[in-house]
């Protein structure tokens, strides 16, 4: 029997520290520190280090992910050791090590506790129950989306103002009454916990403080402040728009249809206001979309709707379809909802379209029925008319108005026939 063999040594170490420095780590994380021959991390970070750690220093630039190919190829072959927040692979730059390295055993990571964790055994919230937005390189109008009345959320701040923005977020979505508390320097000998206060008192109450800190909120929604739900199918007062908009009940059915899963992107052709784009990045946040819309004005009000409700990252392509699709990244879903009559929109839709991606499209015209007709034809799917009637006074009564029905095409394109019938 062959003797067991060694385990392979891992081209990259990365090791999490905390605000207490040196004095918090493990036997392990200090020993691969202190034989390091390169110990890569930011400022703040090196300077926790004995002078034991003799390896050469060097600080992250900035912009830091696109300098993390040169800075492994340069040092490639000595042992290197890079310095991280907390847990590497919660936020940190665990993530972008594991992608570049790739292969199993050239990475290893050695996590200390994370900044969340403290904050949830300081305030007695168990984690299973708290929404963790981080605002580290991100937008603050991320937490937007995590906004729900009685919710726990723990945000990680990108430095000392952020408690501020966040107050002033708060404020601005109907949460003015949400109960804010800062923790700073969590687990360091530093640590302060005990800057609290509403959202509505926060600028009075809290000048900027330590730029290392976690913000806990408490989320109370004014009564008077529009309900954004879970699921799909917001108010359409929820949106900026000039009458350009997939309304409520239709893009409810329209995001069932298109089911959207973790990680996949939509292409939004004709994005209107941007509503369906919109309430498929709420679904999950690692869901992503491209909005296409030729108008520049509405192109803009898009942005600022995706900002308000909680998706600044979505993209809004300003150009004619399908001219501009050629530039996007392959979709998982389509949703057409506008310039269906574009000579060759709906074929490039569907071609662009891996195996199982889904189409939906809808139109209210007879011409635009007629491209969907043949396009079920050709393709399959299902073919349905949404009605939608609104109770309306009619005189000293009441009597049902009749919104335009919407003609919805949708197929899922298969494997074995993509582009004959999917029946």
């Amino acid at each position: 029997m062959n003797p067991a063999r060694p385990a392979p040594t891992a081209a990259v170490t990365v090791v999490g520290i905390g605000a207490d420095g040196w004095d918090g780590l493990t036997d392990a994380s200090r020993a691969a520190l202190s034989e390091a021959e390169v110990l890569i991390g930011g400022p703040r970070q090196l300077d926790l280090l004995p002078p034991r750690c003799a390896g050469e220093r060097i600080a992250w630039p900035s912009p830091l992910r696109p300098a993390v190919p040169g800075l492994l190829a340069a040092h490639a072959g000595r042992r290197i050791a890079v310095l991280a927040s907390g847990d590497p692979m919660f936020y940190g730059i665990g993530r972008a090590l594991a992608e570049e390295v790739g292969e199993a055993g050239a990475l290893r990571v050695m996590p200390h506790p994370s900044s969340v964790s403290y904050a949830a055994a300081r305030l007695g919230w168990p984690l299973e129950d708290v929404e963790v937005v981080t605002l580290v390189g991100r937008p603050a109008a991320r937490l937007a989306a995590a906004l729900h009345d009685g919710r726990r959320i723990l945000v990680l701040s990108a430095g000392a103002d952020t408690p501020g923005e966040v107050a002033a977020l708060l404020r601005d979505r109907g949460f003015g009454a949400s109960r804010m508390r800062v923790l700073e320097q969590l687990g360091g000998a530093q640590e302060r916990t005990n800057a609290e206060a509403t959202a509505d008192d926060w600028p009075d109450a809290q000048p900027p403080g330590d730029p290392l800190n976690v913000v806990a909120v408490t989320c109370r929604r004014a009564p008077d402040a529009l309900r954004l739900g879970a699921v799909p199918g917001l108010p359409d007062d929820a949106y900026e728009h000039d009458g350009q908009l997939t309304k409520r009940h239709v893009r409810a059915v329209t995001l069932g249809t298109l089911a959207p899963a973790p990680g996949e992107l939509l292409w939004d052709i004709g994005g209107g206001s941007g509503s369906i784009a919109i309430e498929w990045m709420r679904t999950h946040p690692s869901c992503r979309a491209v909005t296409v819309e030729r108008d520049p004005v509405r192109a803009a009000r898009i942005t600022r709707n995706a900002d308000r409700l909680g998706v600044p990252g979505l993209r809004v392509v300003t150009g004619a379809a399908p001219a501009v699709l050629a530039e996007l990244p392959p979709p998982d879903a389509v949703f057409v909802g506008g310039g269906l009559t574009a000579p060759g929109l709906l074929d490039a839709c569907w071609e662009a379209l891996p195996a199982g991606g889904r189409l939906v499209a809808n139109t209210v015209t007879l011409e635009s029925e007629a491209l969907l007709a043949d396009a079920h034809r050709r393709h399959g799917g299902e073919l349905v008319r949404l009605a939608v009637a609104h109770a309306v006074p009619v005189g000293g009564f009441t009597g049902w108005r009749q919104a335009m029905p919407v003609t919805q095409w949708a197929a899922q394109k298969t494997l074995d026939t993509p582009s004959g019938a999917n029946r």
